[in-house]
């Protein structure tokens, strides 16, 4: 079993107004248990909780409840510059008097590093993030970007106990973080660096992290792989919130015929007739049971051009790589995705069809996934 380096345990934050009633709930008994060398993103909406977490480690907000353990021990009582912990702003926060060169040696130069040693530690840097040509400049003469990988230069290039990165490249244009994600991972990885990122754009999530902490409104959604994020969402929340397009999503009721079901939109009545296919059990008994559920599919699992089904085309977008196709079905917008260019005229009826294999199944009362597929 890997070691764990990084514990939170129950961790409640409680952010108080002038009137007890203004209090807001902004961390709700959040529990992470991060192993050594691992990066784990934290991903949700504004305002889920995730930027107060990483405050929280870091030490830059107390805890209102729960204990944070890091290498073993408590932290939560600690001054942030007790921690051993090293942190890249989203805001940057760099120190304004200082060159580039010198905000990123400045942690090296506390822990009393040599000259020649820190000198060549921020050239590595430097050149890893491509910001060698501004080392003399001062953070005010340099582009939001490039303050951005000043300040993951100056985290970076510490040796803590733990890294914490929020929105470490939201302002990088599209190529430049394309290639510094391949490069920062790789160097993560290598060196064993113990990291928990803050992010809200899902590609990055999945490109860094070996693992996601899904948040939303304070509370642990999901916390599990990227892949099985995106094949087994414990939730319709993680199920629509992982993966763009977003999930398709259906309310039906649950009619049982022979070893299989018809599913029958409670929108339209519309019947998706699963007959033939051999629903065994503990699923049978799940689904008879539940009544009603809500079925989700994925936007790549639509098949269009053959089937019983028929949707009335609204929108066909090729976007140099696939064809996004937006339909109405059932009173409802189902999203189509294809590897291809499509030819779909508007409003064209177009015949699909869904695979047993390729649905979503979650119960319709508290949200939380029965099935995926035919398995449990």
């Amino acid at each position: 079993m890997s070691e764990v380096q990084l514990s939170l345990n129950s961790v409640d934050k409680t952010y108080y107004g002038k009137k007890i009633e203004a209090a807001v709930r902004a961390v709700k008994n959040l529990s992470l248990q991060i192993s050594k060398g691992e990066i784990v993103a934290l991903l949700g909406s504004s305002g889920c909780g995730k930027t107060s977490t990483l405050r929280m480690i870091a030490g830059f907000e107390g805890v209102t409840g729960g204990t944070i353990q890091l290498s073993n021990h408590e932290i939560q009582q600690l001054p942030p510059a007790k921690r051993n912990v090293a942190m890249a702003f989203e805001g940057y926060s760099l120190y304004p008097p200082l060159t580039v060169r010198d905000n990123i040696a400045f942690a090296l130069k506390a822990e009393r590093v040599s000259r020649s040693e820190s000198d060549a530690k921020v050239m590595e840097m430097a050149k890893f993030l491509e910001i060698e040509e501004i080392l003399e400049r001062y953070p005010s003469s340099i582009s939001a970007g490039q303050q951005q990988r000043a300040s993951l230069a100056r985290a970076l290039v510490r040796k803590a106990d733990l890294y914490l990165l929020d929105e470490p490249m939201g302002q990088l244009e599209p190529q430049l973080r394309s290639v510094l994600r391949v490069r920062l991972k790789q160097y993560l990885q290598e060196h064993q660096m113990t990291t928990v990122l803050v992010t809200h754009d899902q590609t990055e999530a999945n490109a860094l992290a070996d693992r996601i902490a899904v948040m939303e409104d304070g509370e642990l959604q999901q916390f599990e792989t990227p892949t099985q994020l995106k094949h087994r969402p414990a939730n319709i929340y993680v199920g629509t919130f992982i993966g763009e397009p977003p999930m398709n999503t259906f309310a039906a009721e649950v009619k049982p015929v022979g070893k299989g079901f018809q599913f029958q939109l409670e929108e339209t009545g519309e019947l998706l007739d699963y007959q033939k296919v051999d629903f065994q059990q503990p699923l049978r008994a799940q689904l008879i049971q539940h009544k009603r559920i809500v079925l989700g599919l994925r936007p790549h699992a639509v098949k269009l051009g053959k089937g019983a089904l028929q949707a009335q085309v609204i929108s066909n977008q090729w976007l140099g790589d696939q064809s996004h196709i937006a339909a109405e079905f059932a009173n409802r917008i189902i999203v189509a995705v294809s590897h291809q260019r499509e030819e779909f005229q508007l409003d064209e009826n177009v015949p699909f069809h869904l695979e047993a294999e390729d649905l979503h199944f979650f119960d319709a009362e508290n949200g939380n996934a029965i099935a995926h597929g035919l398995e449990m």
